[in-house]
């Protein structure tokens, strides 16, 4: 925008930006929803793989922190929310895809498990985490590039206080 431009900055948070964000949001929460169902599901048959501490324990941390991202990114519409969702996600499908394909063996107190079968609730998962991973890359970005955009559009004009007029 120039200086000389009489376009009004973009609303910053119009109905369409809203409703997108909305429903990056439902999409989000729903993906973490079903990580965290299917983690807390699977948890008891994976008890028995322990090194210190147990498989089990490992997916009811995951369930609990999929459940507290989910709520958070539903009620709390603020970067810090979405970031944690993003982690929440991105770690767990991470882990997933690694103890599928490598057989790490056991760290520390962590147990070994490695389990390169296929099944569908770790398919289920996988599309899960990976629908929040790109609805939260998504709420992130848009996030920064319409601030930046904002700021740009409104400071950057001089005959323009900070609130357009």
């Amino acid at each position: 925008m120039t200086a000389n431009s009489s376009t009004p900055p973009p609303a910053p948070h119009g109905p369409a930006y809203r409703a997108v964000t909305g429903a990056a949001r439902a999409l989000a929460a729903g993906g973490l929803g079903v990580s965290a169902y299917v983690h807390a599901t699977l948890a008891g048959g994976y008890d028995g793989v322990d090194a210190g501490i147990s498989q089990g324990d490992l997916f009811r941390v995951e369930a609990g922190g999929a459940s507290l991202a989910a709520l958070l990114v539903l009620v709390w519409w603020h970067p810090l929310s979405d970031a944690l969702a993003w982690l929440v996600s991105a770690g767990g499908l991470a882990l997933l895809l690694v103890y599928a394909f490598v057989d790490v063996g056991e760290l520390g107190p962590f147990p070994d498990m490695y389990e390169p079968v296929w099944f569908d609730d770790k398919r289920l998962t996988v599309v899960a985490q990976a629908v929040t991973l790109v609805m939260t890359t998504f709420l992130l970005v848009s996030r920064t590039r319409r601030s930046r955009r904002l700021a740009s559009d409104v400071w950057l004009d001089p005959g323009r206080t900070r609130y357009g007029r």
